[in-house]
């Protein structure tokens, strides 16, 4: 036995030469276990700085360090509950509903008297339609081959009774987690702000059908109903665990009888089929795709796409997209709208999605689709959202210290036959 401790113990004296060693006795490092493993953060950050490094230039840094810090948020009332007192404390603290204040500023003086935008009739201002938006649009330079674009002529069209507050640009204050209250409703949805971009673009006006084919985790599909304007809504994901944190959030918010089934009608079907099931039907199509969710894909190991288990998935989103939207265009009525969004700066999931979808509308449907010019939506909530500058198809929210919301990406499509 002291033999045995003996030997021992020149071993351990003979670590750092180890070719003192036998043979017998040495042990092989085992570097797959030993060395850390990168995550699916790291990964994610490695591939946007390849590929967004590019695609932005010397913007990239800003956006980079915007999207590693604190998200801001934007507080989406609830118009079902009581909201007034509710209304009051926030401005108190100093949030402001971004929607009200965007049209308040932008339509000539004098127009506004403390009501609501909906109940006047204002005109568009003078120096916004002169041409400052830009909506003069070049189409030959700013689409694809094959690609129609409509350029705007009107101040936007938007869908009614949104209100989402936010606190003004470099203030950092954070929302307090909503309350219910007497009738046992949540006060307001806590969001990406920009994320109601999509659906005060969408334009939903009283009587349409709406389908919103990707809705969960809900929050666009909750802002659709605060509208109230919608007559039926079809609210679809294929994730059945996914529509029920739906139906959960819409009976935090929604009284039940606002959310009947039919009125709101909630489904788990595979959403690329959707054209197949009910097409030319609906007034406005919302195609919110999932894709890569770069700010989550920095954040959060959890549920990470750039898991290397999940690259193939990752790989094949720009097809799942396109498919996805073509079907979100065969649901739409004739001269029906449908809107295209994400939550990534990824240009293979944005611009090259929408075209390669419209021109498929053409070439295998027969269906002619125009891409309408949001120029003008950009310039009335450019004192809120930090927007790129020269986009080919669509507009995208970019995260900015000061303002560090999204990014979103979103894009108009109106049907014509």
């Amino acid at each position: 036995m002291a033999a045995l401790v003996d030997t021992r113990c020149v071993f351990l004296k003979f670590k750092v030469f180890p070719h003192l060693i036998p043979r017998r006795f040495r042990v092989k490092k085992k570097w797959a276990a030993t060395l850390p493993r990168i995550t699916s953060t790291k990964l994610a950050l490695q591939n946007f700085d390849v590929n967004y490094g590019t695609q932005f230039g010397e913007r990239w840094p800003s956006i980079r360090v915007s999207l590693l810090s604190e998200q801001k948020y934007g507080a989406l009332i609830n118009n079902f509950s009581s909201a007034e007192e509710l209304i009051k404390g926030l401005e108190l603290q100093g949030a402001r509903d971004f929607v009200y204040e965007a049209q308040a500023r932008t339509w000539s003086p004098g127009s506004v008297s403390g009501k609501p935008l909906g109940d006047e009739k204002l005109e568009w201002s003078s120096s916004l339609a002169a041409g400052q938006s830009g909506n003069e649009v070049p189409l030959s330079s700013q689409v694809g081959e094959g690609v129609e674009m409509a350029a705007a002529t009107e101040p936007p069209s938007l869908s009614p009774n949104i209100k989402c507050f936010t606190f003004p640009k470099g203030d950092i204050t954070a929302f307090s987690p909503a309350r219910l209250d007497g009738s046992g409703l949540l006060g307001y949805y806590l969001l990406d702000a920009a994320s109601v971009l999509p659906v005060l673009a969408l334009d939903v006006q009283p009587g349409h059908t709406v389908l919103d084919l990707c809705a969960a985790p809900g929050g666009k599909t909750l802002a659709i109903i605060q509208t109230q304007a919608c007559w039926r809504l079809a609210a679809n994901d294929s994730s059945v665990s996914r529509t029920g944190r739906l139906r959960r959030i819409l009976q935090s918010y929604i009284p039940r009888e606002h959310s009947t089934e039919d009125r709101v009608r909630i489904t788990s079907f595979d959403g690329r089929r959707w054209g197949e099931l009910e097409s030319n039907t609906f007034d406005r199509v919302l195609v919110d795709v999932p894709c890569t969710t770069d700010r989550h894909s920095l954040l959060e190991e959890e549920n990470n796409i750039f898991t290397r288990s999940r690259s193939k998935e990752r790989q094949t989103l720009p097809l799942l997209q396109s498919q996805l939207l073509l079907a979100g265009i065969k649901a739409a009525l004739p001269g029906g709208v449908v809107l295209y969004s994400t939550c990534t700066l990824s240009q293979l999931q944005n611009e090259y999605v929408v075209e390669r979808a419209v021109q498929a509308a053409q070439e295998e449907l027969g269906v002619t689709v125009h891409i309408e010019d949001l120029s003008p939506l950009t310039q009335l909530f450019r004192d809120t959202f930090h927007f790129a500058q020269g986009m080919r198809l669509g507009e995208l929210v970019l995260p900015h210290l000061t303002s560090n919301f999204g990014p979103t990406y979103f894009c108009k499509l109106r049907r014509i036959n």
